[in-house]
This record gives structure tokens, C-alpha cells and sequence, in this order.
């Protein structure tokens, strides 16, 4: 498939101070002269800031990074994760379309996505804060079916219950993620048939769920403030 950048661009991109703060750091990771490989993480926290990967964006991380713009280019347009064209500004929805999810209603889902956001994917709804898009396998596939809505994983899913979520975001709630049906993590449906005793959890929800309703950072621009930045030989250093 032909990925191309969008026909309307911003004018200029930074990172925030905190975000510039943490490019910085993974630059550091690699010895003199291979900073360019850093190339797949910037690029992934300046869509996360800004919700879409632009021109602006891909050549201000060539520029850090001493490469060519167009080698930058390359990189954004080979991966399908970078999002060349604005998404919804509340969430985007990304449905698994593969096998598992497919036989368990993933069509249920793309239905719900065309209805209630817009009858294509990539395409914002009428008022720019919604867009859907199918994707390959996301690796959850004992919950299928199952969709990624900004940085989190909402599984077990029905039309009925999507749809309930996208009205939820609409409305300014941010649902809890994870199983919408209940389940801990990926057990049968129908609750545990082995390992029993560890039926009990000490906390209501998963690591990933917990870390997620932790940060509160679900569904909104990351900012560079969530977490600790993990690069303590830098400390000190602009």
C-alpha cells in the first residue's frame, strides 16, 4: 500500500520539555555515530504527542538525529504503527481483524466504527474527534475480539458494548480498559479450570490495567510527565 503524507501539514513541531527531556536520553543509548537509531522511538513519541506523525515531526527527528530527512521518511511510511494523517482528537480505535477476533465478532465492531465515527477507516468523524481503522493481529487474541483505543487494550468486546464505550469517551469519561466482560486477565471466560489457587488475586485489576488507571494516561497526549525518565547517567546534563 502507497502511504504518503497528508496534503495539510502544521507549520513547525517541538517536544514538550519533558519529552525533549526523554529523546534526549534514548539518544544516549547509542555509542557516537549511531544515534539514528533512535529513529523508531522518537518517531513513536512524537505521534504519541501529538496524536499523528507530520512532516514537521519526522524532519525535526531527522534533525536531532544527524540523518537525511528523507531516510526519516522512510521509516514513517514503511510502518503502519505511524499514523500519517490526523487522527480523532478524543481517541482513535484500531479493531483487530484477524482470525481470532474475526470469528468472534471483530465484523460486529467495523459495523458499530462505521455507523457511529465515519463509513471509512482513517476518516475523522463530522466533528473531528473520532477515527477507526482495521488492523492485523494485536496479540490478544484470548479475549478476542478486541480493539486498542489510544494506548490501552479493551477486550472482550460486543457491538453493544463499543458502541456504550465510544458514547462514554464522547461524553469525557475515559471507561477502564482491559476485559469488559470482567475477566482478570486472559482466562477462560467462564473462570478458572486449573491453577485455582490463584483464583484470588490480590488487587482487583492486572498490572497492565492498574498501571494504565494508575498514570491516567489512557487516552490522552503523552506530555513526557507520566513516568520517570529511566536515564540516570544522564542527571544533571541539558
Amino acid at each position: 500500500m502507497l502511504r504518503r503524507l497528508h496534503h495539510e501539514q502544521p507549520a513547525s513541531f517541538a517536544f514538550t520539555p519533558a519529552n525533549l527531556e526523554w529523546a534526549r536520553g534514548q539518544i544516549s543509548k547509542y555509542p557516537e555515530g549511531r544515534q539514528a537509531s533512535a529513529v523508531i522511538p522518537l518517531l513513536w513519541r512524537a505521534q504519541e504527542q501529538e496524536g499523528w506523525l507530520t512532516k514537521a515531526a519526522i524532519e525535526h527527528v531527522a534533525d536531532m538525529l544527524g540523518m537525511a530527512h528523507i531516510r526519516a521518511l522512510e521509516v514513517a511510511t514503511f510502518y503502519f504503527m505511524f499514523q500519517l494523517q490526523p487522527i480523532g482528537s478524543v481517541a482513535h480505535i484500531q479493531i483487530c481483524g484477524t482470525t481470532s477476533c474475526l470469528i468472534c465478532g471483530a465484523e460486529d465492531l467495523i459495523r458499530v466504527c462505521r455507523e457511529k465515527i465515519a463509513p471509512n477507516p482513517h476518516q475523522l468523524s463530522p466533528d473531528g474527534r473520532f477515527s477507526w481503522e482495521e488492523v492485523e493481529c494485536l496479540g490478544a487474541c484470548a479475549n478476542a475480539p478486541m480493539a486498542q483505543i489510544g494506548k490501552d487494550y479493551y477486550e472482550d468486546l460486543t457491538a453493544e458494548t463499543l458502541s456504550s464505550l465510544i458514547d462514554r469517551f464522547s461524553g469525557g469519561e475515559v471507561p477502564r480498559p482491559g476485559s469488559q466482560i470482567g475477566r482478570f486477565s486472559s482466562e477462560p471466560a467462564g473462570g478458572l479450570t486449573s491453577l485455582t489457587e490463584l483464583g484470588a488475586q490480590s488487587s482487583e485489576l492486572n498490572g497492565s490495567v492498574a498501571l494504565a488507571v494508575g498514570i491516567g494516561d489512557t487516552v490522552k497526549r503523552i506530555d513526557g510527565t507520566e513516568v520517570p525518565i529511566l536515564t540516570p547517567w544522564r542527571a544533571g546534563r541539558g
